[in-house]
């Protein structure tokens, strides 16, 4: 490896998932290139909307999963890693805990590492820098939406943020508030239609989503999503990273999606398992997003990044 290049770990914790990048980047904000990436379904926000605290099997699950990276960035020689928790981490009463664990596991691989909870603002600059780091400004402003479990981060800009919002809103916290049946009733979308409706009453206060050109979406939710368009057989990062779905096959999945059992859903060849119940839930958000972006910008389609809040970790490890 280049002297020149310093080995980094980003590592992202949401309220349903944990990703490792392991990537080598040449100067401070320089380009990456990735060594290794990886996702886990660890559902740390596990019940968290209603008890306020983290389950003690999803901080197990999560330990776990991080003790793996661990080990894989010390296989790498990792010289920097940084571990940003976000939404789910914010305000759960046993957060020490979690703090306690990520220190031990990630002390193995840097002495004095921990895990850091960062805000929507932060997130949200975070996603956006990751997710247009390969797009051309020709494109911008974009618009890039964060889908995640428990949050849902709208940030505008060109090459800088200009606006950026963290909604209470997210495929987990959704399907626990409005979403018990399976599959769900018509009064339990339309309940989950008005929760989204009122979070992106606030998005529009705050982000003025009428001057994006290009919307840009990111995260588990977005890229199944786009396989699923796309009738890919499995999923395909590759096939998926900076592909287009226009809104009438965008919204044919979604519409298909909120309508099926679990079972249905599972049968899905680009369907993680740990996806499987709480993907309805990201679908309502993203036709009321795209209805949103459609009505005030013009907007027709979705362009599909694999890269996001991790990436944009990655880069700014100093």
């Amino acid at each position: 490896m280049d002297p020149a290049v310093g080995r980094v770990a980003a590592v992202d914790c949401g309220t349903n998932s944990i990703r490792l990048l392991i990537a080598d980047r040449a100067g401070p904000g320089g380009r990456l290139r990735d060594v290794h990436r990886e996702m886990r379904i660890v559902r740390l926000g596990q019940g968290v909307d209603a008890t306020g605290e983290f389950a003690p099997e999803a901080l197990e699950r999560t330990r776990a999963a991080l003790t793996d990276y661990a080990e894989l960035m010390r296989a790498h020689g990792v010289a920097e890693v940084r571990m940003v928790a976000t939404s789910a981490a914010r305000d759960v009463i046993n957060r020490d805990a979690f703090f306690a664990m990520t220190a031990e596991v990630l002390g193995t691989v840097v002495p004095g590492a921990v895990a850091e909870v960062i805000t929507g603002a932060e997130e949200a600059e975070l996603s956006f820098r990751g997710a247009v780091a390969e797009l051309d400004s020709a494109a911008a402003p974009f618009v890039v939406v964060d889908l995640g479990g428990g949050s849902t981060e709208v940030v505008l800009g060109a090459t800088e943020v200009a606006a950026a919002v963290s909604a209470d809103i997210g495929c987990v916290r959704l399907t626990e508030r409005c979403l018990p049946s399976d599959p769900p009733t018509a009064a339990e979308i339309d309940a989950a239609r008005a929760v989204v409706r009122g979070a992106l009453d606030e998005v529009i206060r705050r982000v003025p989503v009428e001057r994006a050109r290009t919307w840009v979406g990111v995260a588990g939710t977005m890229t199944t999503l786009a396989a699923l368009a796309h009738d890919l057989a499995s999923y395909d990062s590759e096939a998926i990273h900076l592909s287009r779905v226009g809104f009438s096959d965008l919204l044919r999945v979604c519409d298909d999606l909120v309508a099926m059992t679990r079972q249905q859903r599972a049968a899905l060849g680009p369907m993680h398992e740990g996806r499987v119940d709480v993907i309805g839930g990201g679908a309502i958000i993203v036709e009321e997003l795209a209805a949103l972006l459609r009505q005030r910008a013009g907007i027709e389609e979705l362009i599909v990044s694999e890269h996001d809040i991790l990436d944009g970790i990655a880069l700014s490890i100093s």
